[in-house]
């Protein structure tokens, strides 16, 4: 299993607007292509207007095709401007869990 760790630092005072977005809107079209999320998770201590978000994969070829398969959606397309403008700085990670790992 391979888990996406997707991290966006917002522009100040924008998380409120962001989630409302996301929950009313992206995550719908999000799940429909990527499958299983982990976690959708925000800030509160710490570095602040942070938006954290891990999806699971098969493999790393399970994880691009649903990604293509979600960038090509004309409703994911639609959505994104939405929320671009929102996002300052993107971060992306892959990690695979440990053999003893809970999420292994």
């Amino acid at each position: 299993m391979f888990y996406e760790i997707r991290t966006y630092r917002l522009k100040n005072g924008t998380v409120p607007t962001y989630l409302k977005v996301v929950e009313e809107e992206g995550i719908a079209i999000q799940k429909s292509h990527l499958g299983e999320l982990v976690g959708y998770f925000f800030s509160e201590i710490g570095t602040i207007n942070e938006i954290v978000h891990i999806w699971a994969y098969e493999t790393l070829d399970d994880r691009e095709r649903r990604r293509t398969a979600l960038n090509a959606d004309p409703d994911w397309q639609a959505f994104l401007p939405k929320i671009r403008d929102l996002i300052e700085v993107a971060e992306n990670k892959i990690v695979r869990p440990a053999r003893f790992s809970p999420l292994g």
